[in-house]
This record gives structure tokens, C-alpha cells and sequence, in this order.
């Protein structure tokens, strides 16, 4: 498993190798606590962010949420990609295991969560917004 990030600008890439080793990919990286948009249990490990991108774009993160782990109820402003790497995640659409990927599209609302814990590649072409709580 290798990461490499050159800290030069317009270097080399950031290179993430073993995402097929979920258990040895979190021993490797630094993931950092989530708290935002009322999310517990939650650390990510930054690929791109809107510091680098600016307020209203795109980020990136491996997510992992810890057994026990949620999110409030959320609002896309853009279209979110999450592709679940090892583990579960549960939404209003039902329980998706490792190698499930959804596709949430703008003004979509969900409040994820997980009972046994899920590593995930999430993609944010926006910052999302509080929302109500689906029924």
C-alpha cells in the first residue's frame, strides 16, 4: 500500500494504492474527526478540499464512519458520488454493502448512518446544506 503527495504546486499527483485493503489503508492514513453538518463518528482523510478549490466547489475524502456513526439530514446542492469500500452504509434507500456506489443527485436529502462501521470514496461537486429530516 502506498500514498505519496508531493507537496509542490502543480506536481505530482496524490497516489493512493490499496483500496482493496480497507484494514491496511486506515492504519496508513491520517484520518482526521468530521464534526460538520451534524455528523458523529465520522473521520475523513482530505483527497481535495474547497480551500484548495474555493468555497462553493468540489471536495473529495476517503470517509470512514465508526460502528454507531450518522449524519443529519442533509440537501445536495450538486451531485454527490459515495462508493463504499468496506463495510455498510444505511439510507433512506436501504443498506448498502461494500462495493455498492450511489449516486446522489442535486436537491436530494439524506441522513446516512451505520451500524457495523463502512470506509467509503466520497465526492462532492458542492458543499451540502441542513435539510429537514426525510419521511
Amino acid at each position: 500500500m502506498t500514498v505519496t503527495q508531493n507537496d509542490t504546486p502543480a506536481a505530482a499527483p496524490l497516489l493512493v494504492e490499496g483500496l482493496d485493503r480497507p484494514g491496511e489503508l486506515e492504519r496508513k492514513l491520517k484520518f482526521t474527526p468530521m464534526t460538520a453538518d451534524g455528523r458523529v463518528g465520522v473521520e475523513v482523510f482530505p483527497l481535495y478540499t474547497t480551500a484548495q478549490t474555493g468555497p462553493g466547489g468540489p471536495a473529495a475524502s476517503l470517509v470512514r464512519y465508526h460502528p454507531g456513526a450518522s449524519a443529519a439530514p442533509h440537501r445536495h446542492t450538486s451531485f454527490e458520488i459515495i462508493l463504499v469500500l468496506e463495510g455498510e452504509l444505511i439510507t433512506e434507500d436501504g443498506r448498502h454493502p461494500a462495493h455498492s456506489m450511489l449516486v446522489m443527485p442535486p436537491g436530494s436529502v439524506h441522513a446516512p448512518r451505520t451500524e457495523q462501521g463502512a470506509l467509503m470514496l466520497v465526492v462532492w461537486e458542492a458543499p451540502v446544506e441542513p435539510a429537514e429530516p426525510v419521511d
